[in-house]
């Protein structure tokens, strides 16, 4: 079967079960990268949106400082089961981290201040339509990725780490890498109760 845009909208589900095997070149990643990013929609055309892009050893090294940062705050019970979860994150080829640069949102508030409360909700819904964009893109390339939505109590390690602008807020991260497991089947609620069409 041919796969056309509709098929990976299809197709594209959480999944977990991820490794760091090759499944396109980093070349190619950094092309589908910059398409997400420069034809994003954006209220007013502003770009708030920001991509972090980590792979190999860097993405091991996000998932352990998020660890070390969100383990306090977690129950004993919890501690073992985030770390496995944190660590299956890690096994994958890399993690798209998503920010929203917030010094680009209070300059189109100050520009613009009749619409001053609608620019940071705009700003999250292009963030959306980024992270679904890169998603679905990095599935129809063959890779299986899920996204997840820290709080960035550890934002301070990683703008010290990798150099990130201060006026950048993390909004979601996105591990993916080779799928070796098959995505849960997702239950669709009757499209007739959520779509009104009018003629």
């Amino acid at each position: 079967m041919t796969r056309n845009f509709y098929t990976a909208v299809e197709e594209r589900r959480s999944i977990y079960g991820i490794t760091d095997e090759i499944v396109i070149s980093n070349e190619r990643i950094e092309e589908i990268i910059q398409l997400a990013v420069a034809n994003t929609p954006t209220a007013f055309n502003s770009q708030t949106g920001r991509v972090v892009v980590l792979l190999g050893n860097s993405n091991a090294e996000f998932w352990q400082i998020a660890f070390e940062s969100v383990k306090a705050g977690l129950a004993e019970n919890r501690i073992a089961k985030t770390d496995v979860r944190f660590k299956a994150f890690a096994d994958g080829y890399g993690t798209v981290l998503f920010f929203e640069d917030y010094e680009v949102v209070q300059t189109m508030q100050e520009k613009f201040p009749a619409y001053n409360e609608q620019f940071t909700e705009w700003s999250h819904q292009a963030s959306g339509i980024l992270q679904y964009l890169i998603w679905t893109s990095l599935e129809y390339e063959g890779f299986g990725a899920n996204l997840q939505h820290y709080i960035p109590t550890f934002a301070a390690d990683i703008r010290q780490k990798w150099g990130i602008q201060n006026g950048w807020k993390l909004i979601a991260q996105l591990p993916f890498g080779k799928p070796i497991v098959a995505p849960k089947e997702k239950e669709i609620q009757p499209l007739d109760q959520r779509i009104v069409i009018v003629k």
